[in-house]
C-alpha cells in the first residue's frame, strides 16, 4: 500500500536553476553529453555531474553509456509535457544580455516541443493544414473560456483532429514518413508562446524529422530553438504559405 504522491521530491529537483536549465536543454528531445549540459547550465563539469546524478536518481532523465562517454536524455515524453506546462506557469528570467534576448526570440520563432515543431512555425504549419482542408476537426485556436481539459503548454485533449485524404497526399508529396506504431496519428499541444495549437503525434514527429533530414531546419547547439535555413524558408513559403521573419 502506498500513500499520496510526494510532489516535494520533484519540486526539490526543479528548485535549482542549473538543474532546470539542464532539463530545458534536454526537452529538445536529443541526447546531450555531460560537457554540453554543463555549458548550458553555466556550471563546471563536477557540479553538472552531481546535478545529473540527482536528476537520474529522481527519474526525470536517463543516461546511456558510450564507452567512456555518457549521454543524457529525458526519461520520456511525459517529462517534456510537465516541463512545457511549468514553462508557461513560471516567470521568465530577466533578459540581461543580447545573447538571452536572441535566444528568447529564437524560441518563439521555431523550437522543438520534445519530438515535434513548436513556436510560430509549428502553429503556422498547423493553421495552414487546417485552412487547406488537409486536417479536420478544429480551427487551431485555443479559447480559455471554452476549453475543458486543454491548458497552455500542455498536450491537447478537447479536440480530435484527423488527417484527411488530401492531407495524406500532401505528406507524401512532401516526403514525410510517419513513424508508425501505436502512437496516435494526429495529436496537438497548446503552444505556450503563441497560445494556439501546434501539431504533435505521428504527423508532428514525421514533419519535424523531414524538416531536419532535408536541411530545412537545423538544430542549434544545445537549446531547443531551431534555425530555419534558406531552403527551409522557401519550402515554408511555397508549401505552407508562411512568410516568417528572419531566423
Amino acid at each position: 500500500m502506498t500513500g499520496d504522491a510526494d510532489l516535494s521530491r520533484i519540486g526539490e529537483l526543479l528548485s535549482d536553476r542549473a538543474r532546470s536549465r539542464i532539463l530545458l536543454a534536454l526537452s529538445s528531445g536529443r541526447e546531450l553529453s555531460a560537457s554540453m549540459l554543463a555549458t548550458e547550465a553555466g556550471v563546471g563539469r563536477s557540479t553538472a555531474s552531481a546535478h545529473l546524478r540527482k536528476l537520474t536518481e529522481g527519474g526525470l532523465i536517463a543516461v546511456r553509456a558510450d564507452g567512456r562517454n555518457r549521454h543524457y536524455r529525458l526519461s520520456g515524453p511525459q517529462v517534456a509535457d510537465i516541463l512545457e506546462r511549468l514553462t508557461r506557469l513560471s516567470p521568465a528570467e530577466p533578459i540581461t544580455s543580447l545573447r538571452s534576448s536572441t535566444r528568447a526570440a529564437q524560441l518563439r520563432l521555431a523550437r522543438t516541443c520534445y519530438d515535434h515543431i513548436a513556436g510560430r512555425l509549428g502553429v503556422g504549419i498547423m493553421s495552414s493544414l487546417l485552412q487547406r482542408g488537409l486536417l479536420s476537426g478544429g480551427d487551431g485556436d485555443y479559447d480559455r473560456d471554452r476549453a475543458d481539459r486543454d491548458h497552455p503548454a500542455g498536450p491537447g485533449n478537447d479536440l480530435d483532429y484527423e488527417l484527411t485524404d488530401d492531407g495524406r497526399a500532401f505528406l507524401d508529396h512532401l516526403g514525410v514518413e510517419l513513424p508508425g506504431g501505436r502512437r496516435q496519428l494526429v495529436r496537438y499541444c497548446v503552444d505556450w508562446t503563441e497560445t494556439r495549437h501546434h501539431l504533435a503525434g505521428q504527423v508532428g514527429r514525421g514533419l519535424r524529422d523531414r524538416f531536419l533530414d532535408a536541411g530545412w531546419l537545423e538544430r542549434r547547439d544545445t537549446h531547443r530553438a531551431l534555425r530555419i535555413t534558406q531552403s527551409g524558408k522557401q519550402v515554408i513559403r511555397n508549401e505552407f504559405g508562411l512568410d516568417l521573419a528572419a531566423s
